[in-house]
């Protein structure tokens, strides 16, 4: 979850932009456009949250850095 008002605004933006894009690209005429569009949001929001976030690491089991 988004520990600051910008990740939450990015985190709006792109639900924002998916719904946006269920009125713009009607999922019944033309179904593969829209998951292209969405597939495209969701790899630029894990872009965004690669790039801006709290750096990946190991979360399961001890920490042997003690």
């Amino acid at each position: 979850m988004p520990a600051t008002w910008q990740g939450w605004a990015v985190l709006a933006a792109f639900v924002g932009l998916v719904a946006a894009g269920a009125f713009l690209l009607p999922q019944r005429k033309v179904l593969a456009a829209y998951l292209v569009y969405v597939a495209v949001l969701a790899v630029a929001l894990v872009a965004i949250c690669w790039l801006k976030g709290e750096p990946p690491r190991w979360r399961w089991g001890g920490d042997d850095r003690l």
